[in-house]
């Protein structure tokens, strides 16, 4: 792993980019931070290109890219980006362009925002879920019929 400390003193960049977790759909290339287990990251943190949280963050999270949460790393923090994995803990709300993943180990304390959703089960939310570009879907509040009768009554009294 990169933050592992080395037996050898000559490592190569292609043993790194080895060790690096990478998505189906993405080259090594394409990761560009890494937040690792003991670091802890306090206010605005944006990229334009894929962010591996491992470690905490505080503040707003932005990337137009891919957002990967790991097991045991927290985001108290709104977040933004294009595509998103979490499996660690996030507390805020999360507006994502296309997909969000959320695995068995997720916690998510937040209203979330996105194209496609995926729950493993196992996975904890608590919040709104909306999902955008459904054509001919229209959200209305609706009353409850409890909610209309009481009024009824108190109108007819």
């Amino acid at each position: 792993m990169i933050f592992q400390k080395s037996d050898s003193k000559n490592i190569s960049e292609e043993e790194i980019v080895e060790d690096l977790p990478i998505e189906e759909n993405e080259s090594a290339d394409d990761v560009e931070t890494v937040v690792g287990p003991s670091v802890n990251v306090e206010g605005d943190f944006a990229s334009e290109g894929n962010i591996i949280v491992k470690g905490t963050v505080s503040g707003s999270v932005h990337t137009s890219r891919f957002l990967s949460v790991e097991t045991g790393a927290k985001i108290m923090a709104n977040v933004r980006a294009g595509n998103a994995k979490i499996s660690g803990e996030v507390k805020g709300n999360l507006k994502i362009k296309e997909t969000i993943e959320l695995t068995s180990t997720a916690k998510v304390l937040g209203d979330i925002e996105a194209r496609v959703l995926s729950v493993e089960p196992g996975a904890l939310l608590f919040g709104k879920v909306s999902m955008p570009g459904i054509e001919g879907a229209e959200v209305r509040p609706s009353r409850s019929r409890n909610s209309r009768r009481s009024e009824e009554v108190v109108e007819n009294q």
